[in-house]
């Protein structure tokens, strides 16, 4: 049996390695801040694409508005004032396709796309009855149509809106529940009759990685098209129907009065509707994103430096190596520069080539290292294999979507339950390379 000394030893040295593992989470963490910080940048480029391309696009079918002028008191005697109150159609319908292409900003990119839409719908007159119900001398002839968008910068193109026989071309409007819009004036005849005011118009939209439509009727339907091979379906609605592949998606929506919070009308006076939270529509989603998958191979940093020390270590009990801190130390740095030179190429060159080119470095740099540094080559080659086999590992797990969790959690208990058998000899308490089994093929020193 080993002296005491021995054995107190090894813990000291167990213990000094978890010490160095867990040290190696600063230059970790400083990775995964830089990962953030990238990642605004990208944020930002985004932006600055949408300033001038147009934004993230949230458009809607038109809105009567009325001013009505109403008598206020207070304490200089009664004045009248006009207030505009909204009233919905009774159905919408847009269809449309749209375009999309990748934006450079920098070294950053974003889709945008440009919509044609096609918007239509009626007005049911009798609603206007709670214009009158209100109250105040209505202003008929002041009556104007209102299409809320969010960013009008977008606009590309826009028709005339066709509406009870007439065509009416719009022009600047103001907003709609704190949303940009673009109006028509439409008079509207006090004594018309129950007759409906069906409109019709097209639009061509261009915006940044999302468009959704808001349910400004009390039916509303929008069917849409493109040939995005990975939509994300977004906002208070999912549709109705879809179909997506390699080819694109079509997506169908049908939404009622019922399923959102505000009704058919209401005044600028009283509460008004918050209408962008029952907004809907699609993303251009990009399936794990450059950043994404950085931000994932860095969660599993500490669990692989762990792994390559606890390599280290057994081969320092084999008496293949005898392994001093200060190499702990630099095999462990050579691990976290991994992270940031696999993000500093995958900005330029793509996640995968990337990936690739930092692991073969590291695993070179490494392998060598310690081929060099025990006078060893096999156990240089042993090591660097085994840090191929982990980075490989890593790559699957990365670039899973749905099941990396899972992939993760069944790598970890395989890799743990490895080391248990391969050191299920080892008498911890008289260490020595007499109880272990060496490999095949590993010399001394």
């Amino acid at each position: 049996m080993q002296p005491t000394g021995w054995t107190q030893g090894v813990t000291f040295r167990v213990l000094g390695i978890g010490f160095l593992a867990l040290l190696m989470l600063v230059p970790l963490w400083q990775v995964q801040s830089l990962v953030v910080e990238r990642r605004g940048l990208e944020q930002e480029a985004r932006t600055k694409i949408g300033e001038r391309w147009g934004g993230e696009q949230v458009v809607g079918g038109p809105v009567l508005v009325v001013p009505v002028r109403t008598a206020v008191h207070h304490d200089k005697g009664l004045t009248h004032v006009d207030i505009d109150h909204f009233v919905l159609a009774e159905s919408l319908r847009i269809e449309g396709t749209f375009d999309t292409e990748r934006r450079r900003y920098g070294i950053y990119e974003t889709p945008v796309y440009t919509a044609d839409l096609r918007i239509s719908g009626r007005f049911a007159r009798t609603a206007f009855e709670a214009i009158r119900a209100d109250g105040g001398e209505v202003q008929w002839q002041a009556a104007v149509l209102r299409v809320p968008i969010a960013d009008v910068r977008g606009i590309r193109s826009v028709s005339a809106l066709r509406i009870d026989g007439r065509e009416l071309a719009f022009g600047p409007g103001a907003a709609v529940s704190n949303m940009t819009s673009t109006e028509v004036p439409w008079p509207l005849d006090a004594q018309a009759g129950d007759a409906n005011a069906e409109f019709a118009f097209e639009m061509r939209l261009a915006g940044t990685a999302v468009l959704q439509f808001l349910p400004l009727a009390r039916q509303t339907e929008v069917s849409i098209g493109s040939a995005w091979p990975d939509p994300g379906f977004v906002g208070a609605f999912l549709p109705a129907t879809r179909e997506a592949g390699a080819g694109g998606f079509s997506a169908h929506w049908q939404v009622l009065d019922l399923n959102r919070p505000f009704g058919q009308h209401w005044s600028a006076g009283g509460d008004v509707p918050m209408l962008q939270s029952s907004a809907f529509g699609v993303e251009l989603y990009q399936p794990v994103g450059t950043y994404q998958r950085n931000e994932r191979a860095g969660k599993y940093g500490i669990l692989f430096v762990a792994m390559s020390f606890v390599a280290l270590f057994l081969f320092d009990a084999l008496g293949r190596w005898r392994v001093h801190p200060v190499q702990y130390l630099l095999v462990g740095v050579a691990l976290c520069t991994f992270y940031v030179v696999l993000l500093a190429l995958s900005e330029q060159i793509g996640f995968g080539p990337a990936y690739v080119a930092a692991a073969i470095a590291v695993v070179a740099m490494i392998g060598g290292y310690a081929a060099a540094a025990a006078r060893n080559r096999t156990a240089g080659l042993a090591l660097g294999g085994l840090l191929a086999l982990v980075y490989a590992l890593l790559y699957g797990l990365v670039v899973s979507e749905q099941y990396s969790l899972l992939m993760g959690a069944i790598a970890l208990l395989a890799s743990i339950g490895l080391l248990m058998y391969l050191t299920r000899r080892v008498d911890w308490y008289a260490l020595g390379p007499a109880r272990i089994d060496v490999p095949a093929g590993m010399g001394s020193r």
